[in-house]
């Protein structure tokens, strides 16, 4: 399958994302007077009412900002209750965790696991306190009028587009438990228990009240006002552990982000409790490589490196605060080097080494002065917990998902804790220069997509948009591999990777591939900027 889409060539700014009309929002802030902060604001909170299977005002977010002169992290996520403990979720579920969940993938999703949907994995929503903290350092415009078009839809409604609507009707068909917690998900979220058809107009109104006390209180009443005390009724109501108090402890984390070299660029992700590091693991791999070697070679190797990344990903990611992550002996080039030299010419099942010790929307912005803004939001699996604050139109996040049940793991469940986060928001350098902006949504896909099209601008020197156009590969666990057909279709590839002990299925759901965006600095001026073509992604710019 083929997408043909040009690149965006913009003199001014530039905003791009997986919904037009969220596009739209922020491109009308930058043509107001705004920064790419507060155009990537107004685009986040819009994408929270025109994308609600994927992201909504109760998730977390992550971002990375270069200010003009260096890049600033900013960990919008929220921490678990304090009274949760796996004692409890042991006792909650009867003594019989999950199934793992398969989004997580790998080696993170086998063993018991935690719940999926319920309180159980509800953490603090960090998303309010990241959108207000982002505006507070970097922001130009008014707060308030950041919301304007995210009320304006949710007030009045908006035609769902296709991709929205096929993305909601696939987390519909899962089911969801019985549970008072559950009462008021299809109430909001569902039209006569199905999910909105394309183009069908869909409102909720009760968002547009909970995103206008955000606005006009700078989030205060999310966390220490009327949105709190009313998630905290609603828990003691129906069994949830989130309380006010663990509200209004909330706060968000900035953070200096983490990179290795990839072939004369440097590749910038955020430290745990992301997985960003088994991205900038495998591109650190992999830059030990010949990079012109042919497409069976290329793509083995991708996979192989992407699998020791992943393997020392689960092993040792966990809550920086809470655990001692070895950041900057998983970076080490002497350990990436050793890791390297595990790499054979078949297919592999790599364990963690040992290193020295030290649902989902994205989007990206430019403006005029040069300032942009790499941006990830996140309820996680297609509405989170589906637990649904009644009256306030959201959905609570489920990322403590996340979280391991082996006793012995970093990542263990426990109170006040940051769960292993599968959202990454990128960024690209050289020489320490500004090149942009780039993130490839999907759970378990996302260190694949940033590896496959941080190879494809810099092996290949594909603009942004031709990046995201290469077909692509996915791997879940063990010697399973999911390939586009447009992959599929390169001569020889498939038998050659079939001949090398990798187990290759061609697939021909785009979802499955993650959608992403990029944008790069034109060194003449302007923008060069590219949208996912597998769904409804937007580049829009002036």
């Amino acid at each position: 399958m083929a997408y043909p889409r040009s690149a965006l060539f913009a003199p001014h700014g530039a905003v791009s994302t997986s919904h037009p009309l969220a596009a739209a929002a922020g491109l009308a802030v930058l043509r107001r007077g705004g920064n790419a902060v507060d155009a990537a604001l107004a685009t986040a909170i819009t994408l929270t009412v025109v994308q609600p299977p994927s992201n909504d005002i109760g998730g977390d977010l992550f971002a990375i900002v270069w200010d003009g002169d260096r890049l600033h992290g900013l960990a919008a996520a929220g921490r678990s209750p304090a009274g949760l403990t796996r004692e409890v979720v042991l006792a909650a579920t009867g003594g019989v965790p999950a199934e793992p969940v398969a989004a997580l993938g790998g080696a993170q999703a086998s063993g018991p696991a935690m719940p999926a949907r319920g309180w159980l994995p509800v953490t603090v929503p960090g998303a309010p306190a990241g959108w207000r903290d982002l505006h507070d350092r970097f922001g130009v415009l008014p707060f308030a009028d950041l919301f304007t078009d995210a009320v304006g839809y949710a007030e009045h409604g908006h035609p769902v587009s296709a991709g929205t609507a096929a993305t909601w009707a696939r987390a519909l068909a899962q089911p969801v438990p019985a549970g008072a917690e559950f009462t008021e998900f299809d109430r909001v979220f569902t039209v006569a228990g199905r999910a909105p058809r394309p183009g069908e107009r869909w409102r909720n109104p009760a968002a547009a009240r909970t995103l206008r006390l955000i606005a006009a209180s700078g989030a205060e009443d999310f966390y220490r006002g009327a949105v709190a005390q009313a998630l905290d009724r609603h828990a003691a109501r129906t069994g949830g552990l989130l309380t006010a108090a663990d509200l209004a402890g909330h706060t968000s984390t900035w953070v200096d982000p983490v990179s290795v070299r990839y072939r004369g660029y440097e590749v910038w992700e955020l430290p745990p409790p992301g997985q960003g590091l088994a991205a900038l693991q495998a591109l650190g791999v992999l830059d030990g490589l010949d990079p012109a070697a042919g497409p069976v070679d290329r793509v083995h190797r991708q996979v192989e490196a992407v699998k020791l990344g992943f393997a020392d990903a689960h092993a040792h990611v966990a809550d920086p605060d809470r655990a001692d992550v070895p950041t900057a002996g998983l970076l080490d080039p002497g350990y990436l080097a050793a890791r390297r030299a595990l790499l054979t010419d078949r297919a592999g099942d790599p364990v963690a080494g040992t290193p020295e010790r030290g649902g989902t929307v994205y989007l990206c912005t430019a403006d005029a002065g040069g300032l942009m803004v790499s941006l990830i939001q996140s309820t996680y699996l297609g509405f989170g917990s589906r637990v649904v604050l009644p009256g306030y139109g959201f959905a609570l996040q489920n990322r403590g998902t996340g979280f391991r049940l082996d006793p012995g793991h970093p990542n263990v469940v426990g109170p006040v804790k940051r769960p292993f986060h599968t959202i990454i928001p990128g960024f690209l350098t050289r020489d320490g220069a500004p090149v942009g902006p780039f993130g490839v949504m999907g759970g378990h896909m996302q260190p694949q997509g940033h590896v496959q099209l941080v190879a494809a601008t810099v092996d290949d020197g594909r603009d942004p948009q031709a990046a995201l156009d290469a077909p692509r590969w996915y791997w879940h666990a063990g010697r399973t591999l999911l390939v586009e057909p447009a992959l599929a279709a390169e001569p020889g590839l498939v038998a050659g990777l079939r001949a090398r002990g990798h187990e290759v299925t061609v697939a021909d759901e785009p979802s499955v591939f993650g959608y992403g965006q990029a944008l790069w600095r034109d060194p003449a001026g302007g923008w060069v900027v590219g949208a996912e073509p597998r769904v409804d992604g937007a580049a829009l710019g002036y």
